[in-house]
C-alpha cells in the first residue's frame, strides 16, 4: 500500500511507519511543503525494484518476455510434470 506522509507527521510516527513496511511492505511518499521529495519502503520492495528495472531495461530479455507472453497466449504451454523430466535429462 502507498501512503503519503509529511515530513512533519514523519517524526514522531517513524516507529510506526517503519513497522509497516516491515511487516505489510507499505510504501510511504514523504512531503516537504505539499511537494514529495523522498519515497520509503522495504529492502526487499527496493531490491526488487531494481532488479525489474535492469530486466527492463534489458533489450533482449523484453524481447524473451514478450515472446513467452504471445506464446503463453497461444496456448504453447508444458505441465510443470513435463519441465521437470526435461531438466533432469538435460
Amino acid at each position: 500500500m502507498v501512503n503519503t506522509i509529511t515530513l512533519k507527521e514523519l517524526r514522531p510516527g517513524l516507529p510506526a511507519v517503519i513497522r509497516g513496511i516491515d511487516t505489510r511492505l507499505d510504501r510511504y511518499i514523504i512531503t516537504k511543503r505539499g511537494k514529495p521529495v523522498v519515497v520509503m519502503m522495504s529492502i526487499d520492495d527496493y531490491e526488487g525494484f531494481l532488479e525489474t528495472m535492469e530486466i527492463l531495461t534489458d533489450r533482449d530479455a523484453v524481447k524473451r518476455i514478450k515472446r513467452s507472453r504471445e506464446e503463453i497466449r497461444k496456448g504453447k504451454t508444458i505441465s510443470l510434470e513435463a519441465l521437470r523430466r526435461k531438466i533432469e535429462n538435460v
